[in-house]
């Protein structure tokens, strides 16, 4: 089903997909697209710590991603717009999100935010120090493993995707 856009001030529904490693800021941009849009916004992190979940606990992240993404095609099939803070280090996820929104009719852009691993690892120490809630604490050995495993989307795979509207390329 393909969708217009809706009279007066709201957008199309459209799914974000923001795509970095720990301390890269998807969470910092998710809250400011989230207020601009507006969008729902759906962070793994913040729900395992609210529900007193260990943050490492892969199983659990995963059940809830997977939850989090039904509730998310709900939301569009609703007609309103998502961003998914999930990270999406991986080509095979980022390509599944992608096809599930498009079978639903709505346009999907991917937010990739490349960070040196310097600049991740003086802002996961920052945010450590501080206290920050409802993050995960990320160590240097840690975030080179992150890095490792990361699969950063190339102009080709981004090319894939669909750009922000025009009023809204920050």
């Amino acid at each position: 089903m393909s969708r217009s856009p809706r009279s007066g001030d709201t957008p199309a529904p459209r799914l974000i997909l923001l795509c970095g490693l720990p301390g890269s800021g998807k969470t910092t941009l998710a809250r400011r697209l989230a207020a601009e849009i507006p969008a729902v916004r759906l962070c793994p992190d913040e729900w395992l710590t609210d529900l007193g979940t260990d943050l490492f606990d892969a199983p659990a992240r995963d059940r809830l991603e997977r939850r989090l993404w039904g509730h998310a095609q709900d939301l569009l099939r609703l007609g309103q717009t998502v961003i998914l803070e999930f990270g999406f280090w991986a080509r095979a996820e980022r390509d599944e999100k992608r096809r599930a929104a498009r079978a639903l009719g709505v346009p999907v852009e991917l937010r990739h935010l490349p960070v040196p691993l310097q600049e991740l690892a003086s802002r996961l120490e920052a945010r450590r120090r501080a206290g920050t809630p409802r993050t995960a604490p990320v160590g240097r050995a840690q975030l080179a493993d992150y890095a490792r495993s990361f699969q950063p989307p190339g102009p080709t795979e981004l090319a894939l995707y669909d750009p922000p509207p025009p009023d809204r390329n920050g």
